[in-house]
């Protein structure tokens, strides 16, 4: 891994990440780790160099995380987490296609990236505290109760969300969740608490974690 502030585009096959450090883009700078991946580390601040024209040529958006390989670009997190573990099959991060662990796989990778994510957020920004049961019938997220149901039964005694081994939907919803729990917007449950804590001690996550958290407090 090499740290830089502007990417290095000589080599066409390169892995560049763009990230900050406080961000959704801990949960692909895990994924890096995990899957041993050689990649330039591109730094990018809040309302600067993230909207800044270079980097919104790639994402529109102006958000992080994104991936860039070659000439391809990969945002959103679920989807960059995927994209790699394809990319690096040696790794195992992700089950075999067509294999019933690999529907389980798409399951809760878009389940975290749609309706926990979104309802998340409408919690932490107070748009549920008058929630309709006509709204709840419309929002794809539903009602809170029912994600939260959800998750309990997706971790409920397992080592992983996706039967026998470690994949990419176990980074994603680990991360999720525990930063969910820490900031209040899920409640800090017993099962979220036994999946998420063993996963977040692997080598990888502590070392992606390093990472980051040498650079957060120095980032505006």
């Amino acid at each position: 891994m090499q740290h830089h502030n502007t990417p290095n585009t000589q080599n066409s096959n390169a892995l560049c990440f763009f990230f900050h450090p406080m961000s959704r883009a801990r949960s692909v700078r895990w994924m890096l780790e995990e899957c041993q991946a050689t990649y330039e580390a591109v730094l990018l601040d809040y309302g600067t160099s993230m909207k800044g024209p270079a980097y919104l040529a790639l994402n529109p958006m102006g958000k992080v995380p994104a991936l860039q390989h070659g000439e391809t670009v990969i945002t959103e997190t679920a989807a960059v987490l995927a994209y790699l573990a394809d990319l690096f099959p040696e790794c195992q991060l992700a089950p075999a296609p067509g294999s019933a662990e690999r529907g389980s796989y798409y399951r809760w990778l878009f389940f975290v990236a749609g309706p926990v994510e979104a309802i998340t957020t409408a919690q932490a920004e107070g748009w549920l505290a008058q929630q309709t049961l006509q709204q709840a019938q419309t929002a794809g997220y539903g009602r809170m109760e029912d994600v939260i149901r959800t998750l309990q039964l997706a971790v409920q005694g397992k080592t992983y969300v996706c039967g026998a081994h470690f994949s990419a939907a176990d980074i994603y919803l680990s991360t999720y969740l525990a930063w969910a729990c820490q900031h209040g917007q899920l409640p800090k449950l017993p099962e979220f608490e036994r999946y998420y804590q063993p996963l977040m001690a692997r080598p990888a996550a502590l070392r992606a974690q390093q990472i980051d958290d040498s650079l957060a407090g120095v980032q505006p």
